[in-house]
């Protein structure tokens, strides 16, 4: 197998720039330090010193250090549409009442971090039918109710994954996809969702049902852009081919599994996305946690997700992944940061890199993806993080 580069060959199509030096019509805005827009439904909140510890709200962001002041984010295009969206994610999996995973926390926990997520400039949030049982859809269109104006926000969901016990409620055939897409609406309590993505690839539907589907989807006005997520470059270009010949609605981005210690995406997948002007909003950015320190090379276990967290385990189990680890950490040392933002930074540096797809259970993980927006690293540094990197089997497409 051929070793990863550190940049991608020029390549002529849709392509659009991208990643921290070309962030394709980049702009920051300014956090206002004000009183919530006119749009926003936002519930007050406390301070630091009515729980003894940092608050959150708006004196939240000065306790964790992100003043409302002078807290910038970056904002770009979703590929090659029109709708801009920041770069950094907040992945809603982690929410959602009555969840069987010990890690997810219930609306209530859930709402001071997604209200400074809105506060700190965040507008794009993404969830899935699947997520605890539905439960983080309807978290999701709960909480972002209370802080945001809906035309404020990005809002992604997908479908695919099984939603119960029936033959048809899974997969991507026209018969799922329509019924999932109401069933997401009414979860979600909202009339649309700006981007509607395919779990995976059906093996069972031919793609030209799928897409015949999704394309309906976006007619109705149920969607207005749609994306996918992990499966090979081959089928993502067949997904789209049979898009382009039957006049249907394009893919817009890819949601892949890409972070430090995986960069099989390298090989094919982020070429032909920066070729096609497709974005790339990775998931498991921190790679479950592992580049921030929750396991150690010897078995140790530091959070609850860690030590429960069996898919996380059937990713990142070799020896050679945690030399990565060690880079990270010896990078972050250097620069006198945390691990998180390191690999974050790095990942947002990456060409055709759109937005990281951050899961926060606690406002510590909120700060370091927002500060990690803003860190620069040397290209020394960006060296010096991938050098570890070994090649790795396909994994995170089943």
């Amino acid at each position: 197998m051929r070793a990863i580069g550190g940049t991608f060959p020029a390549r002529t199509g849709r392509q659009i720039p991208v990643g921290r030096d070309q962030p394709g019509g980049a702009r920051r805005r300014r956090v206002a330090a004000g009183p919530a827009d006119a749009g926003a439904r936002c519930l007050p909140m406390p301070g630091a010193g009515e729980f003894g510890r940092p608050g959150y709200g708006r004196q939240g962001m000065r306790d964790w250090g992100l003043s409302m002041g002078e807290a910038a984010v970056e904002y770009v295009n979703l590929g090659a549409s029109g709708v801009r969206v920041s770069r950094v994610c907040l992945g809603m999996m982690s929410y959602g009442n009555g969840s069987e995973r010990p890690w997810v926390l219930d609306e209530d926990a859930a709402g001071p971090i997604v209200q400074v997520a809105a506060e700190g400039g965040i507008t794009f949030f993404d969830t899935a039918d699947a997520y605890s049982g539905g439960a983080s859809e309807v978290a999701t269109g709960r909480l972002l109710a209370k802080f945001v104006s809906r035309d404020d926000v990005v809002v992604a969901t997908k479908v695919f994954m099984p939603v119960g016990s029936g033959e048809n409620n899974g997969g991507l055939s026209r018969k799922h996809i329509l019924a999932g897409i109401d069933a997401a609406l009414r979860r979600l309590d909202m009339d649309y969702v700006d981007l509607y993505q395919i779990h995976r690839w059906d093996y069972r539907t031919p793609i030209e049902e799928t897409m015949q589907a999704l394309h309906d989807v976006v007619r109705a006005g149920k969607a207005r852009y749609i994306g996918a997520s992990s499966m090979y470059a081959w089928q993502f270009a067949k997904a789209q081919h049979a898009a382009d010949a039957h006049g249907w609605t394009r893919f817009v981005s890819m949601q892949n599994h890409y972070n430090l210690v995986y960069r099989e995406e390298e090989r094919e997948m982020i070429p032909q996305c920066i070729d096609q002007g497709v974005a790339v909003i990775p998931w498991s950015p921190l790679a479950r946690g592992l580049l921030a320190g929750n396991r150690t090379r010897d078995g140790e276990r530091r959070t609850t997700r860690s030590g429960t967290d069996p898919f996380g385990d059937s990713l990142y189990k070799v020896d050679a992944d945690f030399d990565v680890v060690d880079r990270v950490r010896e990078v972050a040392a250097a620069r006198g940061v945390p691990a998180a933002q390191v690999a974050l930074a790095w990942l947002l540096h990456r060409p055709g890199v759109t937005a990281p797809i951050v899961g926060a259970t606690k406002l510590s993980h909120l700060q370091d993806a927002l500060a990690a927006e803003q860190l620069e690293l040397s290209e020394e540094e960006m060296q010096r993080l991938q050098e570890p990197y070994v090649p790795h089997p396909v994994l995170g497409h089943g």
